[in-house]
């Protein structure tokens, strides 16, 4: 939204609700026709609706709006007129030459010029991208990179030509074309000279780029898809309930005109005597009358569709969104980071997640990889307190029971620390001014205020290790490397480097020792260094490196797996990085059979690999199955064997797909998302490269992760941790579903109830569209007398405690596939409505019969008492239908329940009790007071009422004894709070605790209720202190 379109922009989005826009038409219909009821009764409740969804979207689109604010007005300097100017990020234009500082992001897509390093190199880390956490190198032209200063920059220059902006990541074609000395010379620059936008300076104190793409044109913002307006399963099924509803009221309304018109083919109801037709009237046109008839009966009928259900809808969602927020199981102590709503209108989705797809990098794991063990010529080892130790060691064994590492141990140490291309950056600025070497005063600082960064994070792990152990890399000058072997200086020269590559999977590094002699170290995959030890002496080694798991990521993994939710991992990362992964985090298990789409190169080779894939599942049916998928063999896949993917993938238990580009992880998700079962989908994740993902599933979840803040910015939740998700799901998707599912069906409900009996009255009044209920009670009814139990009720029930759903987490397929709002559940409400319309409207005419003299004095009632006695059965009948499906009541609940109730009388005592001048006609004068000063009328109030009410005690009774559910099995069926009670000597194990799933001990106890009784139970000393005795029904 912006200011100019908010109104007409938010307008259009409520008016696709079928019950505003047709709320919209009848109270059109009511100014320009002569209608039973006045405009205000459609007019005012469509203004609160229309007004209040208002200012809910608009304030949370407001804080949308903040946060962008935040992006695009970061401070930036970039080179104009001869110095350093400051602006914001979203001024930044082609061809500015922007000077980005250390652990900075990129404000754009920049060819880089040069930098503070004199080879003109710098070093990125593109995590926020593509999930990848190492180092990346990244070079400048050799005709710039002399020019790191804002006179030279301004004196430059050059031209640069490249491609039209393209999403692809790893893929960038241009030149440029710089004058020297009236000379052109051409440079070709590739994807090694672009600093993508959202990436991160690393170990560099400053660099120069020139803006190639910005805004919009950016890879990073070409790999984001345009965030639609979600709508939720729940809202889908109310737009289907309410197209039914209106094809119920046109019915009512088209029988009710054609009956009307069949009354008056009797002459003795066509003019009666006490109402004649004027001339106007009988030369009146035929279908005018009978249009404008079947619209009168359409405003007669018009609330059976419930305008203030979105309304109420819109407030429960706003308002329940706050639970998440407030939530401390969901808040993270380290990052001082609680959950965030940036969107409450799929709080219920949450209760229906089918797929979760996943990031890997910074989501399942911790971005971070820790030395484990090593292997020296067959002999194991593990670091303990610092040193190496050999297998067997603890670590409180006494430190002179350490072996001193000599010979192989500490030429292991050495060739670790010496055979990489880790860079060495240093916490205080001020060894870099001046333009100096940066490693000059690596002798003066102690090891504490170095930090590595690596192109890999294993080898940064490798350093770290070796550097805690005792053989720290100090230093990298030119050619020149320098250890501290147990505090001991040695100095190597780098004679040769042979970088690692996807071919050759190792590196080697050729050097010269202090003492003059040459030695040669490689590392690399376990498969290319092993063939070459047996025709090559030296030493060979092997060392572990595992990647940190988030906190509990395994079990809730199989928390989901429990609940029916199947997990797809989606990430840019390496093959064998993600699989070893996978397996670590649960998500493939060990035994589970892998199966494999890699490396395909065309489109009959990946049709013959799917299917064979797709037969070996159905001949190995009974194992389970995983798949891993990369990123090209995916793009062929998907091009021309979607419905054989996608039938592989569905038979598996869990996918993993690597190597992913963003848009990829978003068709994948679409893919699905479209499939003809149309499952309910989440992403979660926590880069930018994660944001198109996120925008396309059902629900988006951002991880706060340290990528940056675009995926929490962009997504409808966002969490600190991937743990956090079970509760997430499990519980608030529980509650808010089967909340909002009620309130549904009860609004449905009580609305047949409030206008069946107008339905019902036409046929007593000789369908002259006579009102049953008072203007005032039709305005009244949805928006005071029953609007505020069932909101509260929305809020606030719990059909089953959250440590029950969290520990239990196959409860959550109780309510999966909408099934609290199928069609089957819809009908019952419905039909329920009318059965209770019935018992209202024929109740009270039964009971006045055709002797309407229910007072002592003879005094007689008119239609107004009738629709006042048929209106307070209705209103009390439907708030204690609401009381009984409650389960868990707050005191809250009991004062909305009784004080609705309470407050119905109150106003009616005041509103007919008084004369108030403002009114043109108060036809309901002291009528409620002549009404409820009839004892025979309290008899009928309270009859009609069991009757109405008693049948459903009955059917919840039964099914709950005889055909209970899942959930209501392990509903907590009762809690006492009372003192110490007798315990019967009879005790044994019964079973797994609800709430900390430790055994529990079932015993017989004797309590005092209203009467003695003897129940076994089942206790267990988890309980919270707040309850000093919960018991569970064995």
């Amino acid at each position: 939204y912006t200011i100019w379109n908010f109104v007409p922009k938010n307008l259009f989005e409520q008016f696709r609700r079928i019950a505003n826009f047709y709320f919209l038409i009848i109270f059109l219909v009511q100014l320009m026709i002569d209608t039973p009821t006045s405009p205000v009764t459609s007019g005012l409740p469509l203004f609160f609706v229309i007004t209040v969804t208002a200012i809910k979207q608009g304030y949370e689109d407001w804080l949308r709006y903040k946060a962008d604010n935040e992006v695009n007005g970061a401070p930036v300097f970039v080179v104009r007129s001869g110095s350093l100017v400051q602006t914001k990020s979203k001024n930044i234009r082609v061809g500015d030459i922007v000077r980005v500082a250390k652990d900075e992001t990129f404000p754009a897509d920049l060819a880089l010029l040069s930098s503070d390093r004199a080879d003109g190199t710098c070093h990125i880390t593109t995590a926020s991208l593509d999930g990848e956490t190492n180092l990346k190198t990244h070079f400048s032209v050799a005709e710039t990179l002399v020019c790191q200063s804002v006179s030279q920059l301004e004196a430059l220059q050059a031209v640069v030509e490249c491609q039209q902006p393209d999403a692809d990541l790893y893929r960038f074609v241009g030149r440029i074309t710089v004058t020297q000395h009236g000379e052109e010379i051409v440079r070709s620059l590739g994807q090694e000279n672009l600093l993508l936008r959202g990436a991160r300076l690393k170990n560099t104190k400053e660099i120069f780029g020139v803006a190639i793409y910005t805004g919009m044109e950016s890879k990073m913002a070409l790999n984001y898809k345009c965030k639609s307006q979600k709508r939720s399963a729940v809202e889908k099924s109310m737009n289907t309930f309410l197209l039914i509803y209106l094809g119920i009221l046109l019915f009512e309304a088209i029988l009710s005109t054609i009956l009307k018109y069949a009354w008056q083919a009797e002459d003795k109801w066509d003019e009666p005597f006490y109402n004649q037709e004027t001339e106007q009237e009988r030369n009146s046109s035929p279908i005018l009358k009978f249009i404008s008839d079947f619209l009168a009966f359409l405003v007669l009928y018009n609330f059976i569709i419930p305008i203030s259900l979105y309304v109420t809808v819109e407030m429960q969602k706003f308002m329940g969104s706050f639970f998440i927020g407030w939530d401390l199981d969901l808040y993270h102590e380290e990052s001082d980071q609680k959950a965030q709503v940036n969107t409450s209108d799929l709080n219920e989705e949450l209760g229906q997640v089918e797929y979760v797809f996943t990031d890997k990098t910074g989501t399942l794991t911790e971005n971070e990889m820790h030395f484990r063990e090593c292997s020296i010529n067959g002999v194991k080892y593990r670091e303990v307190n610092g040193k190496l130790a050999p297998e067997g060691m603890t670590d409180d064994s006494p430190d002179g029971s350490m072996p001193h590492l000599i010979g192989d141990e500490l030429l292991f140490l050495q060739a670790v620390s010496l055979c990489h291309t880790v860079q060495i950056s240093y916490d205080q600025p001020d060894c870099l001014v001046g333009g100096g070497d940066p490693f000059a005063h690596a002798n003066g600082f102690s090891s504490s205020h170095m930090e590595y960064y690596a192109s890999s994070p294993d080898e940064k792990a490798l350093v770290e290790a070796v550097k805690r152990i005792g053989v720290a890399f100090t230093r990298c000058s030119g050619d020149t490397k320098e250890i501290k072997t147990f505090g001991k200086s040695e100095k190597y020269k780098l004679l040769h480097l042979l970088e690692f590559d996807a071919d050759r999977r190792r590196m080697s590094v050729i050097l010269q020792t202090p003492s003059g002699g040459k030695v040669l170290f490689t590392k690399g995959a376990e498969s290319a260094i092993l063939p070459f030890t047996t025709s090559v002496h030296g030493l060979c080694s092997s060392s572990l490196v595992s990647v940190r798991l988030q906190d509990k990521v395994q079990e809730t993994i199989e928390a989901l797996r429990l609940a029916g939710i199947k997990v797809w991992v989606l990430t840019g990362d390496k093959h064998e990085t993600a699989v070893s992964v996978s397996l670590s985090c649960g998500h493939f298990h060990r035994t589970m059979n892998i199966l494999e789409l890699l490396q395909q190169r065309s489109d009959n080779e990946c049709a013959e690999q799917l299917c064979r894939l797709d037969r070996r599942i159905k001949e190995d049916h009974v194992i389970q199955h995983g798949l891993v998928v990369d990123g090209a063999s995916l793009s062929l896949a998907l091009r021309e064997h979607e419905k054989l993917f996608m039938e592989v993938c569905k038979n598996c238990s869990a996918v993993l797909c690597c190597r992913m580009a963003p848009l990829q992880k978003a068709k994948v998700v679409r893919l699905l998302k479209t499939s003809p079962e149309k499952p309910i989908t989440l992403a979660i994740g926590d880069g930018a490269n994660d944001v198109s993902m996120i925008q396309e599933a059902h629900v988006g979840i951002g991880i706060m992760g340290k990528e940056g803040r675009q995926a929490v910015r962009n997504s409808d939740y966002a969490i600190a941790r991937f743990k956090f998700l079970a509760k997430l799901l499990l519980v608030h998707g529980h509650f808010y579903y089967i909340r909002i599912a009620t309130l549904v069906q009860y609004f449905f409900y009580k609305n047949v109830c409030f206008i069946t009996p107008q339905f019902l009255y036409q046929f007593f009044c000789l369908f002259s569209q006579q009102t049953l209920y008072d203007s005032v009670y039709l305005t009244l009814y949805n928006i005071c007398f029953t609007s505020l139990p069932i909101l509260v009720y929305s809020l606030f029930e719990q059909l089953v405690h959250p440590h029950v759903l969290q520990n239990k987490p196959a409860l959550y397929r109780d309510i999966s596939k909408n099934s609290l709002l199928s069609f089957r559940t819809f009908l019952y409400w419905t039909l329920l409505g009318f059965l209770h319309a019935f018992i209202f409207f024929f109740g009270s005419y039964i009971l006045m019969g055709e002797d309407t003299m229910l007072m002592g004095n003879g005094q007689m009632f008119g239609n107004w008492t009738f629709g006042t006695l048929v209106f307070t059965v209705m209103v009390i009948t439907v708030t204690l239908k609401l009381a009984l499906e409650t389960n868990f009541w707050t005191w809250m609940n009991h004062f909305v329940t009784w004080g609705s109730i309470a407050f119905y009388f109150i106003f009616s005592l005041f509103y007919g009790g008084i004369i108030w001048p403002f009114l043109h006609s108060q036809d309901m004068y002291f009528v409620f007071v002549q009404l409820l000063s009839s004892g025979s009328v309290w008899f009928a109030i309270i009859i009609i009422i069991i009757t109405c009410l008693f049948p459903d005690v009955v059917k919840k009774v039964f099914y709950r004894h005889l055909q209970p559910t899942s959930t209501q099995k392990n509903c907590l069926s009762f809690s006492l709070f009372l003192p110490p009670f007798k315990t019967l000597p009879f005790s044994n194990l019964c079973g797994v605790c609800c709430f900390c799933s430790n055994p529990c001990v079932r015993v017989r106890v004797r309590v005092r209720v209203r009467v003695r009784v003897c129940v076994c139970v089942c206790v267990c000393p988890c309980v919270s202190p707040s309850y000093p005795l919960c018991i569970l029904l064995v």
